[in-house]
């Protein structure tokens, strides 16, 4: 068997010959002090090969050597037209290229410095003995820029748990060294609740705030009696802020995605309003009560978790089993404990079943319809679940959609960008998202989409007023009929008083 040359082991045996040569040495330092200074690369002005070696087998016949195109030299006497009219770009400088990322904010963007270190002296100033103690944080917060809720945050921030108090000294030591390195709102928010060594928040990390706004802001003052229900408010809304910020799902939220969302504008918002009910996004207490009470009607043992079984029940049995187990397979919880939804998965579930236009949302229901994970909801899945609502229909005696005229209609209204391959991208470019997950998973409010106008699924994005989402709407309504439960009953136990009266 004849033995063949093995080319790869040939290039390298050369490439390390040529390597080696004094004046590939020569050549390959230079170009890197070049490279160093910015300078445009020379090509040499001499062949570098064939190497000059003592090993280098003699031919029978001698040609002069051919000048290589490539190595060219840049100062040739007598150019050719093309290369005489090009002229060589210099490329540009890592040191002349403007920086253009800022986690931490831009460094120029803090404003007047000066001002504020002398807000924050006045209020030193006015304090007795020049020591600021918890309760008259928030004027201090208010001079450094902050939301009133944040003053708790700000006075362990600054080491004021250590002594019950803060001087101007140990205020402006912690205030100027963040300054330093924190350079806008949202990174500062992050520094002062974060944990040690930590550059973002967790759900633990908001709870201080939280509960600041429960104990000091005007429109919860009813709950101050209230104190087994802190404890729920609190987690409701940190819940519902990492639902609408932390874009990432990773349970932790960033600088970056503070300044995306609306958060620091709405805790500034509660500074100005009184009435909580007003600021809907995170706070609103009517928000709260319908979850709350939505969550309390399926946990029946009221251990604060519920089952699948319990799940199924929500809105009279509405949402499909096979959707059920994908929530509770894990593709949108994390961490269940035996096998039951927390509270907190409550609330995610809840917001995007009511506002499956809601990013957040639509995220939420592909997860659940991406049985394997690859980022496209198939044919093949979207037939996996529109089995079952064939199932309940032909059950109510409801005539039925074949699942081939079901897909046509689904394909037009999404328009793909790939016929038959639904992906996140293209669920997010439709306005009609509630159609597209109703006709899986949810036979009620699929029928009600039947039967309404077709366009009434369309915002109007470009109208003055700025529209009720979903979840608005849906709470407004939950709330109103659940006072109107409450009325009724307490009319009735009233009257039940009187006659056993």
């Amino acid at each position: 068997m004849a033995l063949k040359p093995v080319l790869k082991l040939k290039v390298d045996e050369l490439f390390l010959r040529w390597l080696s040569e004094a004046e590939t040495q020569t050549l390959l330092k230079a170009n890197l002090r070049q490279i160093l200074r910015g300078e445009p690369l020379q090509q040499p002005n001499y062949a570098i090969w064939p190497p000059k070696s003592e090993t280098t087998r003699p031919q029978k016949r001698r040609r002069p050597p051919r000048r290589p195109l490539a190595l060219r030299s840049p100062q040739t006497r007598h150019p050719s037209r093309s290369s005489a009219k090009k002229k060589r770009t210099t490329p540009p400088s890592a040191q002349n290229i403007p920086e253009f990322y800022f986690p931490s904010g831009r460094p120029n963007s803090q404003g007047n410095e000066s001002l504020y270190l002398t807000r924050i002296r006045e209020e030193f100033t006015k304090a007795e003995g020049g020591k600021l103690e918890k309760e008259q944080m928030e004027a201090l917060c208010k001079a450094c820029g902050f939301p009133h809720c944040m003053k708790g945050t700000l006075f362990t921030f600054v080491g004021g748990d250590r002594n019950g108090h803060v001087t101007l000294q140990a205020f402006l030591a912690v205030w100027r060294k963040m300054r330093l390195t924190c350079f806008d709102e949202a990174s500062q928010f992050v520094r002062i609740l974060a944990k040690p060594n930590c550059n973002y928040l967790e759900e633990d990390d908001m709870k201080p705030l939280v509960q600041d706004v429960v104990d000091t802001h005007p429109g919860l003052s009813f709950l101050h009696e209230a104190k087994e229900f802190h404890s729920r408010y609190v987690q409701t809304v940190i819940s519902r802020i990492f639902y609408c910020v932390n874009r990432s799902w990773s349970g932790r939220i960033t600088a970056a995605e503070l300044r995306k969302s609306n958060l620091l504008q709405t805790l500034h918002l509660l500074d100005e309003e009184e009435d909580i009910n007003q600021v809907m996004d995170f706070f609103s207490y009517e928000h709260f009560y319908v979850i709350y009470c939505k969550f309390w009607e399926l946990d029946k043992d009221h251990d604060l978790s519920i089952s699948r079984e319990d799940l199924m029940r929500h809105a009279d049995h509405a949402i499909s089993t096979k959707m059920i187990d994908r929530i509770f397979s894990g593709a949108v919880t994390k961490n269940l404990p035996d096998g039951k939804m927390s509270y907190r998965d409550f609330v995610w579930f809840l917001i995007s079943e009511e506002d499956k236009r809601h990013p957040t949302s639509i995220e939420y229901w592909f997860r659940c319809m991406d049985l394997d994970g690859d980022g496209i909801i198939s044919l093949y899945e979207m037939e996996y679940f529109y089995e079952e609502q064939v199932q309940k229909m032909e059950s109510l005696g409801i005539e039925t959609l074949p699942f081939e005229d079901c897909v046509c209609q689904m394909i037009d209204m999404v328009r793909p960008r790939e016929k038959g391959r639904i992906t996140l991208m293209d669920l997010k470019a439709c306005q009609m998202t509630p159609v597209f997950f109703d006709t899986f998973f949810n036979l009620d409010k699929y029928l009600e989409h039947e039967q309404r106008d077709p366009f009434a699924n369309i915002r109007d994005i470009d109208g003055d007023e700025p529209e009720m989402s979903d979840w608005e709407k849906f709470a407004a309504e939950e709330y109103e009929i659940l006072v109107a439960e409450e009325g009724a009953s307490d009319a009735h136990n009233e009257e039940m008083r009187n006659v056993r009266g």
